[in-house]
């Protein structure tokens, strides 16, 4: 049977989702302040779109994901899963598709060539944490709250579970998911979920000028390096040092790092060609 799909509206409807470009840095906001921003089908489906086009769009150095309204996610649209439980499967098909989609997002995510920064500006549940925890960076507004509170409504949170786990210490994870507590941006960045909290209302700026930053170094070796961080993460230690010696000698191949190289040495700055 074919997976469920969107109405040809929700599909076509591009303001669940915002884009803007600003100097080599791709803006994604998420524009459902009503909903409080939940991960709805469509919007999944417009942030799968967004990330495929931007993974081959070298004019775009580095992405800042945020959202519009006192939230920054409330996780999975509850209202459009609970409208299921009246299919003959009780859900289960779209709850399996959901979930799937959601799962797929994350990794586009974790596997695309730019670096993906998120700027927190409120609350982020659930899979809205799961969000910020599969980006690359974070920084949020020291107003901020981190949860994954499925716990509480007896919807363990399994799949935020993966991001998060991969991000924090296990018991910091664990007490997370087993409580559904909130946190504070200040927690957060003590046990790694965020890179640092900022003066609420500059979340924006702050993570745009971390972009910035980043996107002034070669295209081409930042790819080569986000590519081989999370390859070797699970590594066991020797297979990872053997993985990184051989992306190593590949990278000192390219012509980036001969000229970084030689501009160091002469004392120079760097002129990139991203190859």
């Amino acid at each position: 049977m074919p997976e469920p799909s969107l109405s040809s509206d929700q599909a076509a409807d591009p303001a669940i989702l915002l884009r803007e470009d600003e100097a080599g840095i791709a803006v994604l906001t998420l524009n459902r302040p009503a909903a409080r921003n939940s991960l709805s089908e469509a919007l999944l489906l417009a942030l799968s779109t967004a990330l495929d086009a931007i993974a081959s769009d070298r004019a775009v150095r580095a992405v800042v994901i945020t959202g519009n309204g006192p939230v920054f996610s409330a996780g999975h649209d509850l209202k459009e899963l609970g409208a299921r439980r009246s299919d003959p499967d009780r859900g289960r098909r779209y709850f399996a598709h959901i979930m799937t989609t959601c799962s797929t997002v994350m990794q586009q995510i974790v596997r695309l060539p730019q670096p993906v920064i998120a700027a927190v500006q409120g609350t982020a549940t659930a899979a809205g944490c799961q969000l910020v925890a599969s980006c690359d960076l974070a920084i949020a507004s020291a107003a901020a709250r981190f949860a994954t509170p499925g716990v509480n409504i007896g919807l363990f949170c399994s799949t935020p579970m993966v991001a998060l786990s991969r991000n924090v210490a296990p018991k910091h994870a664990m007490e997370l998911l087993l409580t559904g507590d909130a946190i504070s941006a200040d927690e957060a960045v003590r046990i790694g979920l965020i890179n640092r909290a900022v003066a609420p209302g500059t979340e924006r700026s702050e993570a745009l000028a971390l972009a910035q930053r980043v996107a002034a170094k070669s295209q081409h070796v930042v790819k080569i390096g986000k590519q081989a961080f999370y390859r070797q993460i699970d590594m066991d230690l020797a297979p990872a040092y053997q993985f990184a010696t051989e992306v190593m000698v590949e990278n000192m191949m390219a012509r980036d790092a001969a000229e970084g190289i030689a501009a160091f040495v002469e004392k120079r700055p760097a002129r990139w060609e991203d190859r």
